[in-house]
């Protein structure tokens, strides 16, 4: 019999001191509450809010999760995605090792995320 799964999401974003710089990503979050309220979802951040990747994957973890996917909601691939986001990971990982992490590439790569912006960026 397989174990129970318990879905959570993380949001990772880069974070800024201007705290209505969130009001998006947050946003996103609380879509995703209404359209698979199964799914735990939480916002996290690289640097300058709160609260970190680390603190989202504990929180989760606390709840009974049991598999997280982290999607970075970055437009491209740079140093974060690139260099700082493997290392997180791996420390992560490192930390919780009875969790399933799946790191998505960043949201701005995506085929539909492109087609979106050029149709309202031609609207």
């Amino acid at each position: 019999m397989q174990p129970n799964v318990v879905r959570g999401t993380i949001l990772l974003a880069h974070g800024s001191r201007d705290p209505l710089w969130r009001k998006p990503i947050e946003a996103v979050a609380q879509q995703m509450r209404a359209v698979a309220p199964a799914v735990q979802v939480r916002c996290a951040y690289l640097e300058l809010s709160t609260p970190s990747l680390p603190d989202s994957a504990t929180e989760l973890a606390a709840l009974g999760v049991t598999s997280i996917t982290v999607v970075p909601v970055f437009f491209g691939l740079g140093k974060h995605t690139r260099d700082d986001l493997p290392l997180l990971m791996a420390a992560l990982q490192a930390s919780h090792p009875q969790l399933t992490f799946d790191l998505k590439p960043a949201i701005g790569e995506d085929a539909q995320v492109i087609e979106l912006i050029a149709r309202i960026a031609l609207s």
